[in-house]
């Protein structure tokens, strides 16, 4: 890992699963400089500074962004925008500034809605990583290490804040990787956001089954391990389905077309598509895992 970048006072807004994570892996790396927590309950944000993840905390937001030299917004995707009006007349100009949201599109656009183009400082980013926990409480300072961080800069983004941000992710132990936003809200529709909306589905549809508690009682380890992610908090993931819905309703339908094919193969008792389709998924599964950083 090398040296967190020389940024003496760290905003970050949203002291949660994410922020917190990233404030304990830049401690860990030896970042030295301030890290200030911004959200909007001061009671959540002192729980953070009693745990050892901030040093201050505030809900003056204005306030602390004139004090910055580095902002990462932890914050939902659709809140993204309305942090940025507040913020921005209180940014300094040589404010690095950076957010985690699993969608890039949407997080771009509101920028410029904002700012009427992307700031040169503004680096879109996204770590691959997270728990079915959320809270400061479940931070931990390993959850980045060993996994990818996108990156996605447009032609406005400078490459001194590129960098900053690059450096910053990889002092937490990152792998840090760079697409454009469009190509990334695609990739991550079919790999984790159609999958988050399959588990949660599948919870739904049983638990509102006339015999869900039998159902629940006897489910056995493939059903924990499938809708695990099922424990991941609503409310964000409604926002992600919205500001990526273009790219998850492709990969819905395309995900109906192949189920409506599974549908005709059992009812038609059609053991060749199944065991192929069974085993091109296994060959698929097993190499993917060897795979894996």
């Amino acid at each position: 890992m090398t040296a967190p970048p020389p940024l003496a006072r760290l905003l970050i807004v949203g002291v949660g699963l994410i922020g917190g994570s990233l404030a304990r892996a830049l401690r860990r790396a030896g970042f030295a400089g301030e890290i200030i927590g911004c959200g909007r309950s001061l009671t959540h944000l002192e729980r953070a500074v009693e745990l050892g993840v901030i040093d201050q905390a505030t809900t003056d937001l204005a306030a602390a962004a004139a004090e910055a030299d580095g902002i990462v917004l932890c914050v939902p995707v659709l809140a993204i925008e309305a942090v940025l009006r507040e913020l921005a007349p209180h940014l300094r100009h040589d404010a690095i500034i950076t957010d985690v949201g699993s969608t890039k599109g949407s997080v771009v656009a509101a920028a410029r809605a904002v700012f009427g183009t992307l700031p040169a400082n503004f680096v879109p980013g996204h770590p691959i990583a997270g728990t079915e926990r959320n809270g400061v409480e479940a931070s931990f300072a390993e959850l980045f290490d060993g996994r990818r961080v996108i990156l996605t800069p447009e032609p406005e983004t400078g490459g001194a804040a590129l960098e900053r941000v690059r450096e910053l992710w990889q002092a937490c132990g990152a792998d840090v990787v760079e697409m454009s936003a469009e190509h990334h809200d695609q990739v991550l529709a079919e790999t984790s956001h159609l999958p988050h909306v399959l588990a949660y589905t599948l919870v739904d549809n049983l638990a509102r089954k006339a015999e869900r508690r039998e159902i629940f009682r006897y489910a056995a380890g493939g059903f924990r391990d499938f809708t695990r992610i099922a424990s991941s908090d609503p409310a964000m993931w409604r926002d992600i389905c919205l500001a990526n819905r273009a790219a998850l309703g492709e990969a819905l339908r395309d995900f109906r077309a192949d189920l409506d094919r599974i549908i005709t193969a059992v009812e038609q008792g059609d053991e060749s598509t199944l065991i192929d389709r069974f085993s091109r998924a296994k060959t698929a599964r097993d190499r993917f895992t060897r795979e894996e950083p």
